[in-house]
């Protein structure tokens, strides 16, 4: 029988506390190297800012949703302030993620996202999916979580230790899918869209998913990704920033531009899905994470996608001669399972579905 230890690599905290250089298996090939790709300009632009308070009120929406349609057709991203989630929150269930990252091995293999050791899933701890021997790794490790819809929660996957972890996780994500909600009103009122024309697009079965990021120090950030850069496919992604190390970076007209701490403040980024609804008005952002050779990272991605079986089609509303459809139509289980195929090889699925 074939050797596919290959498919299962050592966990990335793991290693990193044994090794001083990192195996080529995470080396990206010399013309992506971190260090020798361009970051910011000389005077790099703010990344935008939307005040969500504003946003939803009577006379400060205008001007607001004007901020979040140029911001969402330039960068495909904003931070938000006033998004009403206590800060207490946000630091407790960072700081218990990174306890749980912090945990004796055994005890976070309660929650592995491997069946029998060997057979992936997506939900759990461990590594993403290793599809082919030569796939350039990413140096981090995650916790992936599905939220929502909550009657479909996994509970063994999630954490019994911290005590805390799940009331903070069940709190945040309520809260998310409020942020969610009031954003996605304010997308379709700047297309010129029904307010409720994206929200629409949810069922009661569309999946959200919490995939805690934990990033070790690396030997030599110069030669590693925490992740590669990519897309979102989803229609929205709300990022919840370790306050203290950054790392994440953007890739805007073939510049990359680093997204600085902020804490406190929500990153909230646009997938593939809502790029293919606006017809690309919206851009899904291509970013990145790098690693750190001194201090680890830790984040948290909440994911917002569709109903497995929904179709995913530009808004007919926003099409009309001069203006014709850019992308095909595709289920979301056909566009994840793309999308997932291309992820592991460093390249955008998006691309095969314009038209």
């Amino acid at each position: 029988m074939a050797d596919e230890s290959w498919r299962i690599p050592m966990l990335v905290q793991e290693l990193a506390a044994k090794v001083q250089q990192p195996p080529s298996r995470y080396v990206q090939p010399e013309q992506y190297h971190p260090v020798s790709l361009v970051v910011d300009a000389e005077k790099p632009e703010p990344i935008p800012v939307i005040d969500l308070s504003r946003l939803v009120a009577a006379d400060g929406a205008d001007h607001e949703g004007s901020k979040l349609r140029l911001a969402l057709q330039s960068w495909g991203l904003f931070l938000v302030d006033n998004h009403e989630i206590e800060t207490s929150l946000m630091d407790d269930l960072i700081s218990a993620s990174r306890e749980f990252f912090h945990l004796p091995l055994e005890e976070k293999q309660r929650c592995s996202n491997l069946i029998d050791g060997k057979h992936f899933q997506v939900e759990g701890y461990g590594n993403d999916p290793v599809a082919s021997k030569d796939q350039t790794l990413d140096w981090l490790d995650r916790l992936h979580l599905r939220v929502e819809p909550e009657d479909e929660r996994n509970l063994v996957h999630w954490p019994e230790h911290p005590n805390s972890f799940r009331a903070l996780l069940h709190e945040y994500t309520l809260n998310c899918k409020r942020i969610k909600d009031r954003i996605l009103r304010a997308m379709a009122k700047a297309l010129g869209l029904n307010e409720d024309y994206i929200v629409s697009q949810f069922s009661n079965k569309a999946p959200s998913f919490a995939r805690f990021n934990y990033y070790p120090p690396c030997p030599r950030p110069d030669l590693v990704f925490g992740v590669k850069p990519h897309s979102d496919s989803g229609v929205l992604t709300i990022l919840l920033m370790d306050k203290d190390v950054g790392g994440l970076q953007v890739l805007r007209n073939g510049i990359w531009h680093n997204v600085p701490t902020s804490p406190h403040r929500l990153l909230i980024n646009v997938g593939d899905f809502a790029e293919i609804m606006s017809n690309g008005i919206f851009k899904s952002p291509v970013h990145r994470a790098v690693t750190n050779a001194g201090k680890e990272r830790v984040s948290l991605a909440m994911f917002h996608g569709l109903d497995p079986e929904k179709e995913i089609e530009p808004a007919t509303a926003l099409l009309h001669e001069k203006q014709p459809a850019r992308y095909r139509k595709i289920k979301a289980k056909e566009y994840l399972a793309g999308f997932y195929e291309h992820f592991c090889r460093g390249t955008r699925f998006i691309d095969s579905v314009k038209i």
